[in-house]
């Protein structure tokens, strides 16, 4: 009887890392010139999801998403986790964005994925669990394919491998 192999794609960022970006980039924007007699501010909620950004104009918003975009990058997050899709809004001189992290696989997003997979493997079997899509074979040499497939694919969230079996 052949042992099936099989592990889970998940879409997920490392709260740890994102805090430690988040703060990294909050103390860089506190000690550099151009933002010096501004209130720009960054604050990670966790439980929301969401960085929450604040300046006193457009332009030094994007410099601060900018600033913070490099900080993921050096930490090792990919900047697909940033929604930024949120609208900037103004009020009493100041410039408010909230920027939404994206965590999770909703179905359609897993449903592309398992249609992906079974396209280009037909050997490998796929099931959809939640927020999760499992992909398992008798084959190891399979499910590296199946690996590298998805990580060469151009999805519009970040994918990662976990509950390797």
């Amino acid at each position: 009887m052949a042992k099936d192999f099989s592990f889970d794609v998940v879409s997920e960022y490392d709260a740890a890392e994102m805090l430690n970006a988040t703060d990294q980039a909050a103390r860089e924007i506190a000690t550099r010139y151009d933002f010096t007699g501004t209130n720009a501010k960054i604050n990670y909620d966790r439980e929301k999801a969401a960085i929450e950004i604040s300046a006193n104009s457009e332009l030094k918003l994007e410099t601060i998403v900018d600033v913070l975009e490099s900080k993921f990058l050096k930490r090792g997050i990919d900047l697909r986790v940033l929604d930024k899709s949120g609208e900037v809004q103004s009020g009493n001189m100041m410039f408010r964005r909230t920027l939404g992290l994206r965590k999770g696989l909703d179905q359609d997003k897993a449903k592309k994925i398992n249609k992906r997979v079974r396209d280009k493997f037909p050997k490998v079997k796929t099931q959809i669990q939640g927020q999760e899509v499992r992909v398992s074979s008798t084959s190891k040499d399979d499910l590296q394919g199946v690996m590298t497939a998805l990580q060469g694919a151009e999805l519009d969230l970040p994918l990662s491998f976990t509950n390797y079996r």
